[in-house]
């Protein structure tokens, strides 16, 4: 068995942008809330996190001011994938040199790949990490699938731990299950998929839902494992209008909106991200009332 790098609710954090660079003041207290309202673990440069307009200093420095201001009090787990595999090999290799606690590796995205391009890929990268290495398989970004069978080669190499479903399929994912057994811990990449990918071993969720909630999205998985399911599925369903609207529009737009919205952040994006559209922003803020949330 794999000892998971955390079990329950991880945060695919945001990443404070202002016109000048990165808030690291703001992402200090972000991140110190997120510490005192209960998180199992955060994911620092990640999809949410906007790595894809980061700079490759800004990318470095944000992950080395999280373990550092962390400081071991939760699991830091950074975002290191790329198209260019050499790019993904070298931000792994610095991501362990300064301390994460595991590495988020995204399927190549644009020049895509096949089953075995991916697995002499996550390959490589999991031979040069001295952290567990998390798959990432996010197909409605990249283009591009893992494969249950590719997921089970890979499952066989003792630094590759974990996967973070976010197709969307859960037979793929029970099949994922199925193959792979204690081989690999699997997340929910979905935020309205937590319960059901849980109710197929799964050890939690890498989520957006929890940049807003993360004491309520962490209560949510523990309930669940503690053998509250339909406590657990209750909270799933109650929060899904919530959860459609943070996915109203791409990822990270709503999320950086509701943010701001709280005051953790200003609401800026860098292009080709764009502000929120006012019609889905009044129903985003009015899905965060309902859910009790203060703005």
């Amino acid at each position: 068995m794999k000892k998971p790098i955390f079990k329950g609710m991880a945060t695919a954090i945001i990443t404070p942008i202002a016109e000048k660079g990165i808030d690291y003041e703001a992402f200090k207290k972000l991140i110190d809330w997120q510490i005192s309202e209960g998180i199992d673990a955060i994911v620092v440069c990640g999809t949410t996190g906007e790595s894809s307009t980061l700079t490759d200093e800004e990318h470095r420095e944000a992950i080395a001011f999280a373990v550092e201001h962390v400081n071991g009090r939760i699991p830091v787990i950074a975002g290191t994938g790329s198209n260019d595999t050499a790019y993904a090999l070298d931000l792994t290799k610095f991501s362990c040199e300064v301390g994460v606690d595991g590495v988020l590796v995204v399927t190549p995205y644009y020049n895509k790949a096949t089953q075995n391009g991916l697995i002499k890929m996550f390959t490589k990268i999991a031979d040069v990490s001295t952290v567990p290495v998390i798959l990432y398989n996010v197909p409605s970004r990249t283009g591009v699938n893992i494969e249950p069978a590719t997921v089970a080669a890979l499952a066989e190499h003792p630094n590759i731990n974990a996967i973070k479903e976010a197709s969307g399929n859960i037979s793929k994912i029970a099949e994922i299950a199925h193959l792979c057994g204690d081989k690999i811990n699997i997340y929910s990449g979905n935020d309205d998929q937590v319960i059901p990918i849980m109710s197929l071993g799964g050890k939690g969720c890498i989520s957006v839902l929890s940049n807003l909630l993360p004491k309520e999205a962490s209560l949510m998985c523990r309930k669940f494992f503690d053998g509250d399911v339909s406590g657990a599925a209750k909270m799933q369903l109650d929060y899904l209008p919530l959860i459609n609207a943070l996915f109203s529009e791409v990822n990270p737009i709503p999320v950086k909106a509701a943010m701001a919205e709280m005051g953790f952040c200003e609401d800026y994006l860098r292009l080709p991200l764009t502000p929120m559209e006012e019609k889905h922003r009044q129903i985003l803020f009015n899905e965060m009332r309902k859910a009790g949330i203060n703005i």
